[in-house]
Formats: C-alpha cells, sequence, structure tokens
C-alpha cells in the first residue's frame, strides 16, 4: 500500500491525473456505491478532484481538496475497491489488490493523457455552445452567432441532459429508419425541438413527432416555430392528454412535468400503444397525499412537507410497478439538478416483455397495504383503457 500511496500523491499533488476508475467492490464492504470515477476540476479557482458515486441508476458527486482527495483515495482502496485504472499524462497505470492492503501495480501502456479540469459549463454536450443551432437561436437561447445566452445556460443544459438520457436509450430504436413519437404536455417544447432535431439532424432519421398541450396560444406558437424551421415531422395539437386518439405501435412517448393523474393517463395509454420506451417526469403528485397512511411511520407523516415528499416517492414507485406488470423495465433517474428544480425523477422505461406479469399485480396490492390505499386512480384507469379484470 506505500507503493500505492506515493502514485497518489504524486499524480495528484503534481497534477498528472486526468481520470481514474475504481471499481470490483469488496464483497466486505458495506457502501452503496458499485463504481468510483475521478476526475480534476477547478471551482471558483481552486483545483481540486471530482469523486463521481454511482449507486444503481443514479450518480452522486463529491469535490474534495487535493489533500482530501489522497485520503479519500487511500480509503476506497484500502476497504472498498479491488481495482483502480489510472489515465495519467505518463500512460495508463492499474491496481489489482493481491491480498490484504497489497496491490499489483502495472502500467498498461504510455498513452498521454490530457488533464481537463474544466468543471460544469465547458462539458462535452451533444449540442455544442459556439455553434448555431437553427432551433435554439430561434428560441431565444442562443444569438445569431450560436453562443449561449448566460441566462438561458441552465436551459440549455437541461436540453443537453434531456438528449443524454435519448442517447442512452438510442439503441432500442437501431435498424429504424423512421420513429413515431408522443410528447404530452410539451408545454413551450423546448426538449420536443431539441429531440427533433437530434434525432433528423444527428442521427439521420426520420421522425413523426406530436407534442400535445392544452393551452391554445402555447400550440400556436411551437407551431409557428417549427414551420419556421421548417421541421416538417414535428406537429403540435391542443388536446386533451385523455382524448387523443392513437393507431398503431409507438417507438417513444415522452411525458414531462405533466400534472398529478395526467401523469398515469400518458403512462397507461403509452402501454396501450404498446410504446417501446417511455420518459415521464412526473409532476405535482396530489392524489394519494389524503390517503397515505402507516401508523408506524406517523412521525413522518404528520408534518406536511415531509409528507408531501414521502407522497411523490410512493407515487412513482407505484407507476413503476404498474409499468413492470405490463412488461416494461423500469428504472428511476435523476432528471435534473435540484438547484433548477424540485420535479428531478425521471421514469425510464422500456418494453422488453409482451406479457403481463400476475406476480406484478401481487406486489402492488401489498405495497399498496402497506400505505393503507385501497383502488386508486390508476387501478380504474387501467381497467377503463387496457380492459383488464383487477384481482
Amino acid at each position: 500500500m506505500e507503493k500505492v500511496v506515493e502514485m497518489l500523491k504524486e499524480l495528484l499533488e503534481e497534477d498528472k491525473l486526468s481520470k481514474a476508475i475504481l471499481s470490483d467492490k469488496e464483497k466486505r464492504s458495506d457502501i452503496e456505491y458499485s463504481k468510483v470515477n475521478i476526475k480534476p476540476v477547478t471551482i471558483k479557482g481552486i483545483r481540486k478532484y471530482q469523486f463521481e458515486y454511482f449507486i444503481d441508476n443514479k450518480v452522486v458527486h463529491e469535490n474534495l481538496s487535493v489533500e482530501d482527495s489522497i485520503n479519500k483515495f487511500i480509503d476506497l482502496l484500502r476497504f472498498d475497491f479491488r481495482q483502480g485504472l489510472f489515465k495519467t499524462v505518463n500512460g495508463e497505470i492499474q491496481l489489482i489488490k493481491s491480498s490484504e492492503d497489497k496491490f499489483k501495480v502495472k502500467k498498461i501502456n504510455d498513452k498521454s493523457y490530457e488533464v481537463n479540469r474544466e468543471h460544469n459549463r465547458e462539458k462535452n454536450y451533444i449540442l455544442k455552445d459556439g455553434e448555431k443551432i437553427d432551433f435554439l437561436m430561434l428560441l431565444g437561447v442562443m444569438d445569431s452567432n450560436g453562443k449561449v445566452y448566460k441566462k438561458k445556460y441552465d436551459k440549455f443544459k437541461q436540453i443537453n441532459k434531456f438528449l443524454e438520457i435519448v442517447e442512452d436509450i438510442y439503441e432500442n430504436f437501431e435498424g429504424k429508419k423512421k420513429l413515431r413519437i408522443i410528447d404530452f404536455g410539451c408545454g413551450k417544447s423546448y426538449l420536443t425541438f431539441a429531440l427533433y432535431y437530434y434525432l433528423t439532424q444527428i442521427k439521420n432519421l426520420e421522425a413523426d413527432i406530436v407534442g400535445l398541450d392544452l393551452k391554445e396560444d402555447v400550440i400556436n406558437y411551437c407551431n409557428q416555430v417549427k414551420d419556421n424551421l421548417k421541421y416538417d415531422g414535428l406537429k403540435f395539437i391542443c388536446s386533451d392528454i385523455k382524448d387523443y386518439k392513437f393507431e398503431g405501435d409507438l417507438d417513444l412517448v415522452v411525458t414531462l412535468h405533466a400534472c398529478d393523474t395526467a401523469t398515469d393517463i400518458a403512462l397507461v395509454n403509452a402501454i396501450k400503444w404498446n410504446t417501446n420506451v417511455i420518459l415521464s417526469v412526473p409532476c405535482c403528485q396530489h392524489e394519494l397525499f389524503d390517503k397515505i397512511d402507516n401508523i408506524k411511520l406517523t412521525p413522518m407523516l404528520k408534518h406536511g412537507i415531509i409528507k408531501d415528499r414521502l407522497n411523490s416517492l410512493v407515487t412513482d414507485s407505484l407507476r413503476g410497478l404498474y409499468l413492470e406488470k405490463y412488461g416494461y423495465q423500469v428504472n428511476m433517474l435523476e432528471f435534473i439538478d435540484m438547484e433548477h428544480t424540485p420535479k428531478n425523477i425521471m421514469i425510464r422505461a422500456i418494453k422488453n416483455n409482451a406479457s403481463i406479469d400476475d406476480k406484478k399485480t401481487i406486489e402492488i396490492e401489498e405495497y399498496k397495504k402497506t400505505w393503507n390505499l385501497d383502488r386508486i386512480f390508476i387501478d380504474e384507469y387501467i381497467d377503463k383503457t387496457l380492459n383488464v379484470e383487477e384481482s
């Protein structure tokens, strides 16, 4: 371990580390995360290292001083991980734990890796700051030279984060020349336009995308923008989610911030249309607030603000179970940082089974009993829409 400590001090103190990856978690370790990525960053002029912890389907970041980073590295290697890969200015180095507190240190190659300390704003986004992107200029995110306005940078980051999520699920569309997509509750449609641009301009696909919203003035504005952009595969319609009719199968349903039970309607309709991928960021989960109850959790439920947050988690957990029942693989993702909006849980559901999982019906009912819930809106809407008789 002494040799490893010396190596860490040299790499971090002399600014030679480009990136490190710690993996192969120790069986004895009780940490939540399965992997850690480390990279140098500069924050407010101070050199630090960012530790990126992978916990199930979310990532947590921690920025540490050089000294604290060295200590953190030592603890992680000593107690939690068996392997480390270090990309440095002098080549790639691999660590493999051979026995308690001992590592084999092997230099893999002499390739030089650049040390890039740029943080957040200089991230390698799918859409680039400085490139002229038609819809971003027309929507007032970029100026005529392709430079993102300072006051619009949070929106620019949100758009790119959304496209990163789409990029992650893009393999589910491989081999298709044309995608059919519905965006429920599209609003001003920054992300709808971004999705169309990504699919048609970056991926060179055809796409038919329908955006739905209840506000007629917003729909008129969006149609005017898409006409100006000549985005012929885009169409915006003023319609309630529950009233929209569609025939055939869908590749993707997007429902971002559909309020309260409108999210349930969108999810059930997506199931009905045999949608391949669903991306949903729920909003304003009111229905269960006055219904959930658990005597053992009274200390939490008696406080309105805590109950409200718990209510949202219970609601989204149930939605995930219903999607699993109807053949979807479900992951809960962090959509955008809390500092930008509190609505930061995205339900990502990918169709992987055509049959109904009856075991999930039992799991749903047991979970509802935990919260003293009987039939709720989504049960009624499933019966109405999918013609499924619940037990």
